[in-house]
């Protein structure tokens, strides 16, 4: 062990980067701890904690042999596994092989002298067919295969309440009160405490490398909006993951809790959208029809709207998960209820927007609940199918398309998107038979789990009406 790592925490120097080779970090942070991270299905980080310099030793000699089990990558939001597939009760929960890579850790400001290391689940050497990472991986290896790269920015809406987490739980999840009790969309009178935390959110991220682009105010009480710069998709995607650890971080520490559900509240819906914009092997821009100027779509463009609007329905779990992510998709709610598209048209699915190099398409419809990398998936799927296939999209959306009934209606519900996702033969053609098998498993939990349950709103509804 190198004797810098026997001093004591020392203070970065104001040249220090917080993303780099784990081993340069630790010595420059001074970190104590390291989260070796993999993103289980629902998009969340899961792990292992190690002592940093212990860590950079069993790395240098070879010696650190990580895992996991392999059930994390099949369950559903509460741990529970499935009966069938892949991670089940059959296959007896052997572990996962962990390959980190330690070149690109970051630091994490929201913690303690800690930073984290991603890591991509393997087996038999390779990386694991399952795992959400290597979904994204395989749909950005198609897409180079037609010549194209992608790059992606995400802006993600979620709520705000007063208290922590654990109160929360305490009272049973009722009597929630958000931050903010109005419409503060755009305000920039936001009361103290909701200030405080855009504050401290910006700083964490800024310190970690991942600045954000704003952070406003949004329509429901509560809600906040957070938008990030275009980047390469999968760091992208990785950023967004953080930045939610970030977030439900600093809310906890200022006795707030940050919620991404899809639909917080009754009326209430936080979306994940995801703005994407293609480019040759040379960088210039495919998606307008005149690079330099104007909002018209090439026909490569138009190819891709096509394709997104087929494909999108038919796999709408890797976007829209749960059985709460439905109640989000309702008419006149700025989230969309039909496969439409548009220009700058904040109605419709797909939204054009932009100009000449910067045209890109906003696809509206994930929730603040999809994990980003899914999603992503998703949607780069669509956008190949509609280009390898010659597609074209129906007439643009003029006005209002919740009132667009050509347009194909939105999933309903989570039963519904699942049969689509299940009896289709596209989905399983552009995401493989495995991938639709799992994910359509680990949908199926959530569906379970609500099932048998009597809600809130049944017992208001029918105890004495019924």
């Amino acid at each position: 062990m190198r004797a810098a790592r026997m001093r004591a925490p020392q203070k970065p120097t104001a040249a220090a980067s917080p993303t780099g080779p784990l081993h340069q970090l630790v010595d420059s942070f001074g970190l104590d701890t390291v989260l070796l991270a993999a993103v289980d299905v629902q998009g969340r980080l899961k792990g292992k904690e190690y002592e940093a310099a212990g860590l950079v030793e069993r790395l240098s000699s070879g010696r650190l042999s990580a895992e996991m089990c392999g059930y994390v990558l099949g369950t559903d939001l509460g741990m529970t596994p499935s009966s069938t597939g892949a991670f089940s009760w059959e296959s007896g929960f052997g572990d996962v092989g962990l390959l980190p890579d330690v070149m690109r850790a970051r630091v994490l400001p929201w913690l303690p002298s800690t930073a984290v290391v991603f890591a991509e689940p393997i087996t038999g050497g390779w990386p694991h067919p399952l795992a959400p990472v290597t979904v994204l991986n395989e749909q950005l290896h198609r897409l180079a295969g037609l010549g194209l790269v992608a790059a992606v920015g995400i802006e993600t809406e979620f709520a705000l309440f007063e208290g922590t987490a654990r109160d929360a739980a305490a009272a049973d999840w009722r009597g929630l009160r958000p931050a903010t009790w109005d419409n503060r969309d755009y305000a920039l009178d936001q009361p103290s405490a909701v200030r405080e935390f855009g504050r401290r959110l910006r700083q964490v991220l800024a310190k970690a490398g991942m600045p954000v682009e704003a952070v406003k105010g949004e329509g429901a009480p509560g809600q906040v909006e957070v938008t990030f710069p275009y980047g390469e998709p999968r760091a992208m995607c990785e950023q967004h993951l953080l930045f939610k650890h970030a977030a439900k971080t600093v809310a906890d520490e200022q006795g707030l809790t940050a919620s991404f559900m899809a639909a917080p509240a009754t009326g209430v819906g936080s979306g994940m959208h995801l703005h994407v914009s293609l480019h040759d092997f040379d960088g210039r821009p495919v998606l307008a029809a005149d690079p330099e100027d104007g909002t018209a779509l090439s026909q490569l463009g138009e190819q891709a709207v096509a394709g997104l609007l087929d494909v999108l329905p038919q796999v709408a779990p890797l976007w829209a998960p749960y059985v709460n992510s439905y109640k989000r998709l309702r008419d006149h709610s700025f989230a969309p209820a039909r496969l439409a598209w548009g220009r700058d048209n904040r109605t419709c699915a797909v939204r054009v927007v932009g100009h000449g190099r910067s045209l890109r398409l906003e696809i509206r419809l994930p929730g603040a609940d999809a994990n980003a990398l899914l999603a992503l998936s998703a949607v780069l799927a669509g956008t190949r199918h509609g280009i390898e296939g010659g597609l074209k999209p129906p007439p643009a959306t003029l006005g209002d398309a919740y009132q667009n009934h050509d347009a194909q209606p939105a999933p309903r519900s989570l039963a519904e998107a699942l049969a689509a996702l299940e009896t289709g033969s596209l989905a399983a053609e552009l995401l493989g038979e495995q991938v639709v098998a799992h994910l359509a498993g680990v949908a199926r939990l959530d569906l379970d789990h609500h099932a048998a349950r009597v809600t809130d709103a049944e017992l208001e509804r029918g105890l004495t009406q019924a």
